[in-house]
């Protein structure tokens, strides 16, 4: 979550200058005998205010926010039919890790694990572990503290030791939650570095990095930066060499945050799952392509010897003796009754539809962007649906970060941003393709697009001064 430090006053030392503008029909409609004064905005009002005053109030500074629908930055679902909803808010209530009180909640957690384990082609389905999360990131957390532990296992007779540092390979393309991981586990992150056209890891860069400290690789299925897939396979034959070469036997967890909810039904034949053996874990986002509001994810280990068993934790004090593997605790089991409501309703046949009318929406406007001239294609949304473009060499009076505020002034987040070490050079705007993101909205996208185009052109350099403050989107 963000990091928020106290408010200034405006005024020198007093607080209580900055209030909460009342309108007087609110006021007015005060049984109570009318508002007296407008409540502070940054401490608890003495009095309680009537409850249609009170979501006035928030109702009205909320008009401000950015319509979600028209937020091509977030990867995460904005829109759910009226009965996912109804089902959220009778669920809302229920405390997720109360299974002993709310077993039929956890039920639905327990068919919604053995389902991604089908789908992922986990060996034995009955025999694969997971849970829920809060999202991709505790299950990266997840993940990692498992393959950590395992290490720590294997070298209990050096580890821990000063001068022993288990260390993580991925690509510097990584989501933010695993250098988080690093920093909060104390591991080293090991980043293979992009090169050229070269947007994510290198199998044989990712191996040369491993060694005896080594707790694991990360693969990436549907990177942020541009939508494309890791080469999973590739990367698990690059290991497999490794071992064979030195007896190192590194496991690969599957960040498949996105692409695990987009491969298994567009991309049949593309392996990348359990089916290789050196996949010991994978995560998705059951709030990104999984459809579902935020926030939910999944961790799913191939077998319990793939999550130790001391990282489980089991209380009675709620009540029963259910086993437990998370950073949170409390939190409603509404999100996780809305996944399985959705893998019900749709089935395989139902996600392919849904996921091959935003991968096909995402290639058309792709097309479209690049025949405009202006710009060039890094991806063209053919794998996660989403894809990536920057300014043509002979584009000199604007960049992205002008073409990024100028179609916010229209209400659409295309968030610009550059990319990491090696490739700082480059930046870019990315557009994501999410379930309700129409053709007709498409269309409307580009209309505006092409309407800001010749008023771009005639600029006579590119004018966004703060490029961090150009969009909201920074990795």
């Amino acid at each position: 979550m963000s990091l928020h430090h106290g408010p200034r006053p405006p005024h020198g030392n007093d607080r209580d200058r900055r209030r909460l503008a009342v309108n007087p029909f609110h006021a007015a409609a005060n049984p109570l005998g009318g508002m007296t004064e407008a409540p502070p905005a940054h401490r608890l009002p003495d009095s309680p205010l009537p409850p249609e005053s009170a979501y006035r109030l928030v109702h009205d500074e909320l008009m401000l926010d950015g319509n979600a629908r028209l937020n091509l930055a977030t990867f995460v679902t904005t829109w759910m039919e009226p009965q996912a909803g109804v089902l959220m808010s009778e669920c809302r209530d229920k405390n997720m890790i109360d299974k002993d009180e709310y077993p039929r909640t956890a039920e639905l957690e327990r068919r919604c694990v053995a389902m991604l384990a089908d789908l992922w082609h986990a060996p034995d389905p009955s025999a694969a572990v997971g849970c829920s999360t809060t999202g991709s990131s505790e299950a990266c957390m997840l993940a990692g503290m498992a393959l950590k532990r395992r290490w720590a296992l294997r070298n209990a007779d050096r580890y821990p030791a000063k001068d022993v540092r288990p260390n993580l390979v991925m690509g510097v393309n990584v989501q933010v939650c695993w250098e988080k991981f690093c920093n909060f586990w104390e591991v080293e992150a090991r980043q293979v570095p992009m090169e050229g056209d070269r947007f994510h890891l290198d199998p044989q860069a990712a191996a040369e990095l491993c060694d005896e400290n080594t707790i694991g690789v990360v693969g990436i299925l549907g990177s942020t930066f541009d939508g494309s897939y890791e080469p999973i396979a590739d990367l698990c034959a690059a290991l497999d060499a490794l071992r064979e070469r030195t007896g190192l036997d590194v496991p690969v967890h599957v960040d498949a945050a996105s692409g695990g909810m987009v491969a298994p039904f567009l991309d049949e034949d593309l392996v990348w799952d359990f089916r290789l053996p050196r996949v010991a874990s994978i995560n998705t986002s059951g709030h990104k392509y999984g459809l579902v509001y935020p926030g939910v994810g999944w961790a799913l280990w191939r077998d319990s010897a793939a999550l130790p068993e001391e990282l489980v934790f089991r209380v009675n004090y709620l009540g029963g003796d259910m086993p437990t593997f998370a950073l949170n605790f409390s939190r409603p089991g509404a999100q996780v009754v809305a996944q399985y409501y959705t893998f019900l309703r749709l089935g395989r046949e139902g996600y392919r539809a849904v996921q091959q009318a935003s991968r096909e929406i995402a290639g058309s406007i792709a097309e479209r962007v690049a025949a405009l001239g202006d710009f060039r294609l890094l991806t063209r949304g053919d794998q996660l649906p989403v894809f990536a473009f920057t300014t043509a060499d002979d584009v000199t009076a604007y960049d992205v970060f002008d073409v990024s505020r100028r179609l916010r002034e229209g209400g659409w987040l295309v968030p610009a941003y550059t990319f990491p070490p090696h490739r700082e050079d480059l930046s870019v705007l990315r557009v994501v393709c999410r379930n309700g993101f129409s053709a007709d909205m498409a269309d409307l996208l580009l209309a505006d697009l092409e309407r800001l185009l010749p008023e771009l052109r005639r600029q006579p350099r590119p004018l966004t001064r703060d490029k961090r403050a150009a969009t909201g989107f920074h990795h």
